[in-house]
């Protein structure tokens, strides 16, 4: 702030406006698992931030019909002090769910994941690996009626990329609509039905999955 008076008194302020998003309209069905693929700075955390309620839009509104489970960023809503169990508590609070149940949950949400026997760890100390698993299994631990699940199915090993699909499979056949964010493309075309492909925050592809991509990665001559 003081150094943006000074520039101000100088008339030496100058900005750019930026829009991350831009004249973006889509319909996400009840059960369905849609793609969303496009290079840095696409826009697509933001995208997933303003479906989950992180961030207002500045313009137009996204209507959500039911709860949101949303994992957007690796770690995002821990602790990094915290041992996992505390951040299980933690975590499934800021999802909206009651403190007592999630708490009488840790036991399961610690063998999905795998962690039976680092619940009483901080978390500084887990890899990658261990913090998406965790923070997938306190998630999907309930069934949302929308999962955002943004780049987390691709930091995990095969088993665990396996049991997530498997889990996201039987969400959708309870009705969760699913947004999925990878550049995994083999993994949007076995998963999503449809895919939007985008670039500098506006739509430029939308449709069948396998025609999305095609269009995000063209044939090489």
């Amino acid at each position: 702030m003081k150094e943006f008076a000074i520039r101000a008194l100088r008339r030496q302020v100058e900005y750019e406006q930026l829009w991350a998003l831009l004249a973006i309209d889509l319909e996400v069905h009840r059960g369905e698992v849609f793609g969303v693929i496009g290079p840095n700075g696409a826009g697509k955390s933001t995208l997933m931030k303003v479906v989950a309620r992180v961030l207002p839009p500045t313009e137009g509104r996204v209507r959500v019909r039911g709860s949101v489970a949303a994992m957007i960023e690796l770690g995002a809503g821990f602790n990094g002090e915290m041992t996992g169990e505390e951040n299980v508590v933690l975590y499934g609070s800021l999802l909206g769910r009651d403190a007592d149940v999630v708490r009488s949950r840790v036991p399961a949400i610690a063998e999905w994941a795998g962690l039976e026997g680092f619940m009483d760890v901080p978390i500084r100390a887990y890899s990658s690996g261990m913090l998406a698993r965790l923070g997938f299994a306190v998630a999907t631990d309930e069934q949302p009626d929308v999962l955002v699940v943004d780049e987390v199915l691709s930091v995990g090993d095969a088993e665990f990329q396996d049991r997530s699909r498997d889990r996201i499979d039987t969400m959708m056949k309870h009705g969760t609509a699913v947004l999925l964010v990878s550049h995994d493309m083999g993994l949007i075309v076995e998963l999503a039905g449809r895919s939007m492909f985008l670039d500098h925050g506006r739509i430029r592809g939308f449709g069948a999955s396998p025609d999305v991509v095609r269009q995000y990665l063209p044939p090489v001559d």
